[in-house]
C-alpha cells in the first residue's frame, strides 16, 4: 500500500496540521491536503484523485457525506467525532466513522482498511489514460465503451503504478510488490508483463505514453 493520496476536511486548524503530520509519517501516504470548509473540501474532492477523504463530523458528518456521494465523490469516507448510533449502511460507498478522542494508531488501521476494501469493491473505478479502470473485474474500458480483459499481474501492475500517482516505481519494488519475495521471478518476467500490458493499452505500444519507462522504472502518464 504505497503512494496514498488523503484529503482531510476539518475546520480545526491544529487537529487538520496534525493529522497531516503524522499520516505522511507512515511511508505508505504520499500526499495529504487540507480543506478547513465543506465547500473547499467538496470541490477538491470532485477535482484531484485521493483514495481517502476525512471528514470532521463537525462539517455536517452525514448530511454531508451524503452530499458527497450524491455529487458522485467515490473516495472512502472516515468521519471524525462520529456518534456510536450514526447508521452509515445507507450512505453507499465505503464509510465508516471515528469517535473522538481516538488514537492515531486505530485511526491509520481504519484509514488502511476502508482503502483495502474500496480497491477490492466493484465500486472502486479508476481514471487510467483514455480508460476507467475496474480492478475488482480486471477490466479496463475506452471511451467507446470497448472492454480490454486483463490478468491478474496486469492488473496488480496498473493499479500498483496507479496508487505510486507521478513518481516512478523501481522495477525491484514493483516486483516485490507484484510477485511477492520470489527468487524465481526476475525483472525479465516483469518487462515481459509491461511488453504484454502495452500491446493492449497502448496505441503504439513500441511509443508508450500511458505506462512509460523512466529512470529505470515504470510510471503511469494522467
Amino acid at each position: 500500500m504505497a503512494g496514498r493520496r488523503v484529503l482531510i476536511i476539518e475546520d480545526d486548524a491544529v487537529l487538520s496540521r496534525s493529522l497531516s503530520e503524522q499520516i505522511l509519517a507512515q511511508e505508505d501516504f504520499a500526499l495529504v491536503e487540507t480543506a478547513a470548509s465543506a465547500g473547499d473540501g467538496a470541490a477538491m474532492a470532485h477535482a484531484r484523485r485521493f483514495d481517502a477523504l476525512i471528514v470532521s463530523a463537525a462539517m455536517g458528518g452525514l448530511a454531508f457525506a451524503r452530499s458527497l456521494r450524491a455529487e458522485g465523490v467515490t473516495w472512502p469516507l472516515l468521519i471524525l467525532g462520529a456518534e456510536a448510533s450514526d447508521d452509515f449502511s445507507g450512505l453507499g460507498g465505503v464509510c465508516d466513522g471515528l469517535a473522538k478522542p481516538f488514537r492515531m494508531g486505530v485511526l491509520l488501521a481504519r484509514l488502511r482498511a476502508l482503502i483495502r476494501v474500496f480497491e477490492n469493491s466493484d465500486e472502486a473505478v479508476l481514471t487510467i489514460g483514455p480508460y476507467t479502470f475496474q480492478p475488482a473485474s480486471k477490466h479496463l474500458v475506452e471511451d467507446d465503451e470497448r472492454i480490454i480483459r486483463l490478468t491478474e499481474k496486469e492488473a496488480s501492475i496498473l493499479k500498483y503504478l496507479y496508487r505510486a500517482g507521478d513518481a516512478v516505481v523501481s522495477r525491484e519494488v514493483l516486483l516485490h510488490e507484484v510477485w511477492g519475495y520470489n527468487p524465481a521471478v526476475t525483472t525479465h518476467t516483469l518487462e515481459t508483463h509491461v511488453y504484454r500490458l502495452r500491446q493492449k493499452i497502448e496505441k503504439d505500444p513500441s511509443n508508450a505514453s500511458i505506462l512509460v519507462t523512466d529512470a529505470g522504472g515504470y510510471r503511469l502518464v494522467p
